[in-house]
């Protein structure tokens, strides 16, 4: 089984080298920093983890990599502007938006989107970092070096987010997990809840959707597609071409992880569609210190990626699967006694969820 490498050496890399043992498969996560003569890159086949770098002797060395998949995709996807052209390329339904070039924009954009302004850095910005939400008072208050450095898109009136996580083999096969619904706290997933059987029409639009995407980019991995609920369907918000936060549940609720999935997919190994056998509940452990006694709930699995503990870092998460809903409902709110006071609401909208 050839090695593979992956470009980024965070918490997703570490799951992609977890993922690859019962396989057979070598993962290397390496950071950008690394020096190529110490890595098996000839023989290896290369992913990623981010979808942006800078220029290294080591980013040097990949950029001509025959085995490099999706090499070129990436920074598409990385830049909003490109990413949203793409989107309106294929005629999917995403927020009204506009290049943010000049202040002198501001009254065509609001007579345009309406009162609330999302604005959004064209590169970086993640977890609620790099964003405005911005009404025509407060337009003065972004920084001047945003201008022809970000998009604007209209704040959309949803009811709920849900993501769609698929993979794309080589051959074009593609394969889907259920929609799973997700819930932000100061723009970070805090909760993700998986239904074995999500609503069929939501599920049917956005595979839909991702296929059209997925195929149009000729991609094969896993890619993640993550959407708005309104009352005309589904308005997607952002893809990210990697392994994905809100797929995390995948690791104990499903009968392939996304991880495994996308290391089947890179390196041409069968892709069966992944079978969901029971409700899953995925809970991120954001600034807060390692606890082991969440250990003392049965149906905790804790995925804890060892890192400093900083406010508003992501730390580690929670699954917890069950087929019998209302003991897994008995679980999450024995869990919330062990998590900070903000959980608290989480904890609810995920049983209300299940």
């Amino acid at each position: 089984m050839k090695p593979v490498c992956v470009l980024g050496n965070g918490q997703l890399g570490r799951m992609l080298r977890q993922a690859g043992e019962p396989l057979g498969i070598a993962v290397y996560p390496v950071g950008i920093d690394a020096e190529p003569e110490s890595l098996p890159i000839r023989e290896s086949v290369i992913t990623a983890e981010i979808e942006r770098w800078p220029e290294t002797p080591l980013t040097q060395a990949l950029a001509s990599h025959p085995a490099f998949v999706n090499r070129d995709i990436f920074p598409r996807l990385a830049d909003r502007l490109t990413q949203k052209q793409l989107l309106d390329q294929l005629g999917l339904a995403t927020a009204p938006w506009q290049l943010l070039s000049d202040a002198a924009q501001w009254p065509d954009v609001f007579k345009r989107l309406g009162d609330l302004a999302i604005v959004k850095r064209r590169t970086g910005g993640y977890d609620g970092r790099g964003q405005w939400r911005l009404r025509e008072s407060d337009c003065q208050t972004l920084p001047e070096e945003c201008y022809g450095e970000c998009i604007v898109e209209q704040g959309i009136d949803f009811s709920g987010e849900v993501s769609l996580v698929g993979a794309r083999g080589h051959d074009g096969t593609l394969v889907f997990y259920p929609l799973t619904h997700n819930l932000h706290h100061n723009g970070i997933l805090l909760c993700s809840v998986a239904l074995p059987e999500p609503d069929a029409a939501q599920q049917r639009q956005a595979e839909a959707m991702l296929t059209a995407i997925m195929q149009e980019l000729d991609y094969v991995g896993v890619m993640a597609m993550e959407c708005f609920i309104t009352p005309e369907g589904l308005l997607i918000n952002e893809l990210a071409p990697r392994v994905h936060n809100s797929g995390h549940w995948t690791q104990n609720g499903a009968s392939i992880s996304q991880f495994a999935l996308h290391l089947r997919a890179i390196t041409g190994l069968p892709l069966p569609e992944p079978v969901v056998f029971a409700p899953s509940v995925m809970v991120n452990l954001i600034g807060c210190a390692l606890d082991t006694q969440w250990l003392s709930h049965p149906l905790v699995h804790l995925h804890w990626y060892d890192k400093e503990v900083r406010p508003g870092r992501k730390l580690g998460h929670l699954n917890l699967t069950d087929s019998h809903t209302l003991r897994l409902q008995q679980e999450l709110r024995a869990l919330a006694c062990r998590l900070p006071a903000e959980y608290a609401a989480a904890i609810d909208w995920a049983c209300e969820k299940l």
